[in-house]
């Protein structure tokens, strides 16, 4: 039996096309239930109508406070009970009431190798700091912004010139290699979160993630 999935976006939707792509072959464990986006015009909702799948879309204006928001999200993802919750490219920082509810089922994918550049603008911060490599990292939502313990790490040269948009061209291609394979790892019961750390075929990973000591 599939796996169960919402995926969380905020734009183009890239990622969630990556994942629901991969649920087209018949082996893989797992398929996309429901897209959300606190973006009513999110282009990633119009992808996830195209494959046939139920959309909300909730607006973080409509509410007071960041907690209200998180409250009501909560109860449009519980609708659908899925087993995992994908965060892709959901521009919103998560309140630790949200974090809690669903804890050891969140991933989020973040454009750095981390814990390198936490937050935004990481394509550019690698440029200015001079790094010949960069990357974009899997890992499971914690409480803490982008702290998670990380289950997956790619990394892409940097080059000499390199504007953030070339980096980014390169990053986004991996992400979209490594996102879909994690989550078949979680839908097959091969990962978890225990603790602080991520585990894969029983194994505690290191802090860098899978192969990559």
């Amino acid at each position: 039996m599939s796996s169960k999935i919402v995926v969380l976006i905020s734009g183009g939707g890239t990622n969630l096309q990556a994942i629901i792509d991969a649920c087209t072959d018949s082996n893989y464990p797992a398929e996309v239930v429901g897209v959300v986006s606190n973006k009513i015009d999110a282009y990633g909702l119009t992808r996830a109508q195209n494959a046939d799948i139920a959309t909300v879309a909730l607006s973080h204006k409509e509410f007071a406070s960041r907690e209200d928001y998180d409250q009501a999200l909560i109860k449009k993802i519980d609708v659908f009970d899925a087993d995992l919750i994908v965060l892709a490219g959901f521009m919103r920082i998560l309140t630790p009431s949200f974090v809690q509810h669903f804890q050891g089922k969140l991933l989020n994918i973040h454009p750095s190798l981390l814990p390198k550049y936490q937050g935004l603008n990481t394509h550019q911060r690698a440029i200015d700091a001079g790094d010949d490599v960069h990357g974009v990292s899997v890992h499971f939502v914690t409480e803490e912004l982008d702290g998670g313990p990380v289950i997956l790490q790619a990394k892409v040269p940097v080059f000499d010139g390199d504007s953030s948009d070339d980096l980014a061209a390169r990053v986004h291609e991996q992400e979209h290699r490594i996102y879909p394979l994690v989550v078949k790892w979680f839908a097959e019961k091969r990962l978890s979160m225990q603790g602080d750390h991520a585990i894969l075929d029983g194994n505690t990973l290191s802090a860098s993630g899978y192969a990559n000591d």
